[in-house]
């Protein structure tokens, strides 16, 4: 073989497949994990990647990628640069590393699932080098956050955020599960390398990319840089998966797509919407949360459906009306709750960065404003404690993040609302309309207590916000505070004073 040219043996070996003798094929391939369902077990031998990668070929290429990003390391090991960077800048580091370093693991399981189970053989091939991928981006991410631990505890994180149960761990842990563990493989395909890695890794891996060499941290962005390159090749199992499903399923495809395409942007709003719009030092920030969200992700998927003869979700309005409010809510939630994260938040306020977000933003002031200019007034006059919170944040019986999210009601005013539901006896809390109707079409998660459940049928003790603290594994060594040591809170000084609309602004 090896004195035959590539193009002439690799079709063979990434396409070889057998009868089984011993034993059924449902017993090699039981639906609950092939997850074929309505499609015929021959269509599968349609299943074509676009892409395709031979062993040899693949190991030269990410033996090169390593080379240079370990390369790059060890020369700004030498360097100071990490003592230059913004405190709100390491903040977002901190954020990713704690938020992402396992999943990447996770992502590792997901791909052995399908190398086991898909249905195709190319398929099966191409979910081996995914599973090589993801094994590598779960070391260099780990490796890479460990450095600086000697320096701030709070980087300890990036091995240990998904081995508590800190709050926000909990939300994103809850996603994962959900879109790698727990599905069969034909919903995985669609659901991660499809739904996810096509699309939303791009927020993190190449908008915080731009930002962080804007920022001056040449070492976060050739690490995202690096992870990100091996992304198009393993995403690509997603296409001709769901092209078999369309074909056969399209009910089931449109569902599993719009679930979630719903859950990633839920939790990219936390995960990359607050480092985009706050933590990144002002004049260092490329683009906005939501202009990168219509260029980068909207554009590309409403192109996807349209390719595959798929329609909008039901919930279009609702998602992009959130542009404008999920990441801020959820930001000024980080900040208020800070003891309860990993990371400092940077409350970035100073009043260049809010003439920024009044840019990007036209209805920022409506709703954020006054709250942050009433926590300024007790930062300024010596009353840290009045901005710490008391109680837990109420939770998303679906998402576990913070129902915070505000809405304009048809009086004109902004109020935060829940969507309740009541079953089987029960009360359940939502966020939003997408959260409570994915909820009730599945009911999977109708035993998922949130951390605030939880707290109340007494698992958590004593039941007071230390106990919760301690519950989470936050230490006073790396439980969060201000970025920026509330500096930003001179910058709403004189006093506030209240206009003809009932808005707290800050005086001229």
């Amino acid at each position: 073989m090896t004195l035959l040219k590539r193009e002439e043996w690799q079709d063979i070996v990434r396409d070889v497949d057998w009868d089984y003798t011993y034993v059924d094929d449902d017993a090699v391939f039981p639906d609950w994990l092939s997850g074929t369902g309505k499609i015929p077990r021959e269509a599968w031998s349609k299943w074509e990647e676009s892409y395709k990668v031979s062993y040899p070929d693949y190991v030269a290429t990410q033996r090169e990628k390593e080379s240079s990003a370990y390369a790059v390391k060890a020369a700004l090991q030498r360097s100071k640069t990490f003592d230059t960077l913004s405190p709100g800048w390491k903040s977002a580091t901190k954020m990713h590393f704690g938020g992402v370093s396992l999943v990447e693991y996770a992502g590792l399981l997901g791909e052995l699932k399908m190398a086991r189970f898909g249905l195709s053989p190319a398929w099966r091939n191409m979910a081996v080098f995914g599973a090589l991928d993801e094994m590598r981006h779960a070391q260099i991410t780990l490796f890479f956050g460990h450095e600086f631990v000697g320096k701030d505890p709070q980087y300890d994180w990036s091995q240990k955020a998904f081995h508590t149960n800190d709050w926000a761990s909990l939300a994103l842990r809850t996603l994962f599960d959900g879109m790698v563990i727990g599905p069969d493989v034909v919903d995985l395909a669609i659901q991660l390398p499809m739904t996810f890695e096509t699309g939303f890794t791009n927020l993190q891996f190449v908008a915080l990319s731009s930002d962080a060499l804007e920022a001056g941290d040449i070492n976060f962005a050739n690490m995202i840089s690096s992870i990100q390159t091996d992304e198009a090749r393993h995403a690509q199992q997603g296409g001709p998966t769901l092209e078999l499903l369309v074909e056969h399923d399209p009910v089931r495809a449109q569902w599993t797509i719009d679930k979630y395409f719903w859950f990633s942007a839920r939790a990219f709003a936390g995960l990359t919407g607050p480092p985009m719009d706050y933590y990144t030092p002002v004049e260092h920030r490329k683009q906005s949360y939501r202009e990168f969200m219509e260029e980068w992700i909207i554009d590309q998927f409403v192109r996807t459906l349209e390719d595959y003869g798929l329609r909008k979700p039901w919930y279009w309005d609702e998602f992009m009306a959130g542009l404008d409010t999920w990441h801020h809510s959820l930001h000024l939630g980080f900040w208020n709750y800070r003891p309860t994260v990993w990371w400092n938040p940077a409350a970035g306020m100073d009043a260049d960065s809010r003439d920024w977000l009044r840019e990007k933003y036209p209805n920022w002031d409506k709703f954020y404003l006054d709250k942050w200019a009433m926590m300024a007034e007790n930062i300024n006059a010596g009353n840290v404690e009045a901005t710490l919170p008391e109680t837990l944040p109420w939770l998303c019986n679906m998402c576990h993040f913070p129902a915070i999210n505000p809405t304009l009601g048809r009086d004109g005013k902004w109020l935060v609302r829940n969507f309740p539901l009541k079953h089987n006896g029960n009360t359940y809390y939502f966020c939003t309309k997408g959260c409570r109707q994915i909820w009730w079409e599945d009911r999977d998660a109708v035993n998922h207590t949130t951390v605030v459940e939880r707290f109340l049928a007494g698992e958590i003790q004593p039941m007071d916000l230390g106990g919760a603290l301690n519950w989470m594994g936050l230490t006073p060594d790396v439980m969060g505070d201000d970025a920026d040591n509330y500096a930003w809170a001179k910058s709403f000084a004189p006093a506030t004073s209240v206009t003809d609309s009932g808005l707290l602004v800050a005086g001229s």
